[in-house]
């Protein structure tokens, strides 16, 4: 909801939270280090490439979105986080293996500076990582406050004015919501008592929700998209945002899908498989965590072709999801689909999509635009459930638990844009 429409100046330091210093966090850092000192531009960021109509100058180019909107300078990002492995942004970096050190050499030190605190950790929800940085706490309400005050220190030393946070760590195993995460109250309950069913990443969005730093979930984890993070999201006046950046194939399956309902073609199968050998594809290599991620992925086509409204073209669809960890791919993640569609008189078509790409490159300019944003909104006074932030996202998380999420790329674009436009001054 908003509460006002005006927002507050985005003068200051804005300080950008990442609890997961790994491949993602440690690209975006170094590629607003780059642009900041004329390096490439932020390919793939609508924050820093879009540009908004002019309504003086309609025939005009029109306003980029940072300025129409307001929204801070790349200068005045301040980067920190958490991780159970890397001691440091250039470490996370290196070990990655995302850039090449002729891309890290320039911005060497100042990665090096960003010093990452023990994180929460918990291995029975990341069984394929050994940690070796993880916080001592003798409980889960205990690692929480440790958080908060790992907030709060980071907000003072870096001299912040405001904060984001966004999830950038691994995914967890797969557990569905239980009645601890129903409400604020049974939360802090199980947080107390060490409810197994509490996961790190659900500590860290309270954490941030308790500090008043808005919250975005890059990962398939249940994390804000309970009933205990939204009823203290809503009690804080605090964005909140969800989940599982939409990077590689569903972008694209996003992107056909809605081609082909548009065209009233049917639909008999869609088989999607990638190959990844980074260390999100080492912990997906666990059953149970790649089931989070297919949880994430299986919805977007049933959502988009609305087989109960078309049950002659896409009633019978069979879709299926694989991921297999490869190491010497690294994080060149490759993606294959074959899709299986049906016309006139019901004869069969084919496509057949091989999508190479990189993951965190496509993933970083997403970190960097959910922070500019819900720092936005929080000015805005908004709170809760920011919606209109599911071009982001794989599952987008909907303020209503029986609401339909919009899943069509275009749809998603025309409602962030207009979101945007909204707000330009």
């Amino acid at each position: 909801m908003t509460t006002n429409d005006s927002a507050a100046s985005p003068s200051g330091r804005l300080g950008v939270l990442m609890p997961g210093m790994g491949a993602v966090s440690s690209t975006l850092i170094a590629g607003v280090l780059a642009a900041r000192s004329g390096g490439p531009a932020p390919i793939g960021s609508i924050s820093q490439l879009e540009f908004l109509p002019d309504p003086d100058n309609p025939d005009e180019a029109g306003r980029p979105v940072a300025d129409a909107c307001d929204l801070p300078g790349l200068d005045d990002l301040v980067f920190g986080g958490w991780d159970p492995i890397s001691a440091n942004a250039l470490e996370a970096a290196e070990t990655a293996g995302v850039l090449e050190s002729r891309d890290l050499a320039p911005v060497s030190g100042e990665l090096e500076g960003v010093v990452t605190m023990p994180a929460v950790f918990d291995q029975d929800w990341v069984r394929n990582l050994d940690p070796i940085r993880v916080k001592e706490s003798t409980s889960k309400w205990d690692s929480a406050l440790a958080l908060i005050d790992d907030i709060e220190r980071f907000r003072v030393e870096q001299r912040c004015d405001r904060l984001v946070m966004v999830w950038c760590g691994s995914t967890e195993v797969y557990r569905p919501p239980s009645a601890v995460h129903a409400s604020l109250e049974a939360f802090e309950a199980g947080l107390k008592s060490d409810d197994p069913d509490i996961a790190p990443s659900q500590i860290y969005a309270y954490a941030a929700l308790m500090t008043d730093t808005p919250f975005a979930n890059g990962s398939p984890n249940i994390s804000c998209d309970t009933g205990f993070a939204e009823e203290l999201a809503a009690d804080r006046g605090v964005p909140i945002a969800g989940k599982d950046f939409k990077t590689g194939q569903t972008l694209i399956k996003t992107t056909i899908a809605p081609a082909i309902r548009a065209r009233m073609l049917g639909m008999r199968g869609w088989f999607s498989t990638n190959i990844l050998g980074n260390r999100d594809g080492l912990v997906l290599d666990d059953p149970d965590a790649f089931r989070s991620k297919e949880v994430s992925k299986l919805g977007v086509l049933h959502d988009i072709l609305e087989p109960e409204k078309h049950p002659e073209l896409y009633g019978e669809l069979d879709h299926e999801v694989r991921i297999n960890y490869f190491p010497p791919r690294g994080d060149q993640k490759e993606g294959w689909d074959a899709i299986d569609i049906f016309g006139w008189m019901g004869y069969p078509m084919q496509l057949k999509v091989n999508f190479l790409c990189r993951d965190s490159i496509l993933a970083a300019p997403i970190v960097l635009d959910l922070a500019l944003f819900l720092d936005r909104a929080a000015r805005a006074g908004e709170s809760g459930v920011q919606e209109w932030l599911s071009f982001y996202f794989k599952a987008p998380q909907v303020p209503d638990e029986d609401g339909r999420p919009e899943h069509d790329l275009f749809v998603q674009r025309d409602v962030l844009l207009s979101k945007l436009n909204g707000w330009a001054s």
